[in-house]
């Protein structure tokens, strides 16, 4: 019967293919290339004639599933063409010409591929431009008067109260806040047959130092699962039957006590490592794909830390790098990205997520212990997704550090100039107050909901199918019998109230 079905799809592939396939053409190599070109048609025709034809584990044959997800999850990143772009630009941009476009793309501020023989672009690319590149944001300035951030503005407020609290009171935990959410995934209508149980995986609040009185108010199922402590991705679990033309909706309330927590140090108060403990060893290692020493991070890393011992004051010279070269940017889903790390490095340019594995790889690379710390910014006025990191000092302990919010600037900075992703040169640092500048890189604010202290590692209970996110944990995951819904199938929510 195997043999009938193998000769079928022989016949299949090969008329689809217009030539005899070799065992060549389906070797993983091939394939990698085949996909690396931008044929992914030609690529999942290889990978379904490979399924069919070879002798497989069902780990290869998840693993080239897999591929062919990806694939259709670049397609969907990548899903604006030539002429759409143009008039994105436009928009931000009036006098645009299509050589500025070919200018922009040919060094990488405007990201394309192209696909199938189709040229395509990041769905958020042309916004991207007028963040990524200098003299780009000034044109889009001209047209766009700069006001200073509500959030930078809060920030500016919040530290400045925090540092009070803490030297007053000699505490790390300072200015406690009080805050409600409610977490909520509604799937859309049919995507679940009707009669079929629909799983659900929420994001929920680790149990750290920060948090106090933590109650669990209310939940749209009466049973769940609520992820053991130690999880590295805390969640809620849920599970409900698909209806015809309904919505699939899940929901839990919580309540909370979470104070701003700052490290009050100086450098020489961090103690040397013992480079021989388990915590040392673990996360000063290596993890790939995405925590890999290259050459260049080695070479990068080193030229910043050359004659610097101190682990802090290493760690402030890789997070001072970071601010000063790769601006905020709307980022690809990472479940498509081979090295995080270095695609910053390649394309100038990084979300919070990003630019926080590009710390941990290049502090653990210079022997400081680092690890990925991330789940929602709740500040009452930006609430989104955020990721940050946690660094390691013998005799301080974990320190939150945050390169993507940066060096915190002088409410009278914000007022009369338009900061690109906190910058303040050299010569500015030397009037500021340190522990306010460097504030996130030994204070965290408490407007953090922290659902995850390590990447990639499993949910529970466990997925059956592929993650939509397969890094980071944030806005929940869903999936049924037949697979996993892929973001766009269902949306997600967070509400806060300050109470």
């Amino acid at each position: 019967m195997r043999n009938i079905f193998i000769i079928i799809a022989m016949s299949i592939i090969v008329s689809g293919c217009g030539h005899s396939l070799s065992k060549a053409d389906l070797s993983d190599a091939n394939i990698a290339k085949v996909i690396k070109a931008g044929e992914f048609t030609q690529a999942e025709k290889l990978i379904k004639m490979k399924i069919a034809t070879e002798d497989l584990t069902p780990a290869q044959i998840w693993d080239l599933n897999f591929q062919m997800e990806v694939m259709d999850r670049i397609r969907q990143d990548f899903s604006r063409d030539d002429s759409t772009v143009f008039a994105q630009l436009q928009k931000y941009y009036p006098e645009v010409t299509r050589e500025d476009m070919a200018r922009w793309e040919e060094k990488k501020i405007l990201e394309g591929m192209t696909i199938d023989g189709e040229k395509r672009y990041f769905r958020n690319s042309a916004r991207n431009v007028f963040r990524i590149d200098e003299e780009a944001e000034a044109l889009y300035n001209q047209t766009h008067p700069y006001s200073p951030d509500p959030l930078d503005t809060f920030v500016d407020e919040s530290v400045t109260k925090v540092l009070k609290s803490a030297r007053k009171t000699g505490k790390a935990l300072v200015e406690p806040e009080n805050l409600k959410i409610r977490y909520s995934i509604s799937v859309k209508p049919d995507e679940v047959p009707a009669g079929e149980v629909v799983r659900v995986w929420m994001p929920y609040l680790q149990n750290e130092d920060i948090y106090k009185n933590v109650k669990l108010l209310a939940t749209s199922q009466p049973d769940y699962i609520i992820a053991p402590e130690g999880h590295a991705h805390r969640s809620i679990y849920m599970e409900k039957v698909a209806e015809a033309g309904k919505r699939t909706e899940f929901w839990y309330e919580m309540s909370y006590t979470v104070y701003h927590k700052f490290h009050d140090f100086e450098p020489e108060d961090v103690k040397p490592y013992d480079t021989e403990s388990e915590l040392y060893k673990k996360f000063t290692a290596e993890r790939a794909p995405h925590i890999v020493f290259s050459d260049r991070i080695k070479s990068i890393t080193d030229s910043l830390t050359k004659g610097v011992e101190n682990p802090y004051l290493k760690s402030v010279k890789i997070f001072d790098w970071i601010c000063d070269h790769f601006p905020w940017a709307s980022a690809r889903e990472y479940s498509t990205l081979e090295n995080i790390p270095e695609y910053v490095i390649d394309n100038d340019h990084g979300d919070c997520g990003q630019v926080g594995l590009l710390f941990i790889t290049m502090a653990r690379c210079a022997g400081i212990p680092a690890q990925w710390e991330s789940g929602w910014m709740l500040h009452p006025m930006e609430i989104n997704l955020h990721d940050w990191v946690r660094v390691y000092y013998e005799g301080i302990g974990w320190v939150g550090v945050d390169p993507s919010f940066g060096r915190v600037i002088l409410k009278e900075e914000l007022e009369h100039n338009a900061p690109r992703g906190r910058v303040i040169t050299s010569a500015d640092k030397s009037r500021l107050d340190s522990d306010y500048f460097y504030f996130y890189t030994h204070g965290m604010d408490a407007w953090r909901f922290i659902v995850n202290t390590d990447y990639s590692q499993p949910l529970y209970p466990a997925k059956t199918y592929p993650r939509s996110e397969t890094v980071d944990f944030q806005r929940g995951e869903v999936e049924w019998r037949g697979g996993n819904l892929y973001f766009g199938r269902w949306n997600y929510d967070m509400e806060l109230e300050v109470l």
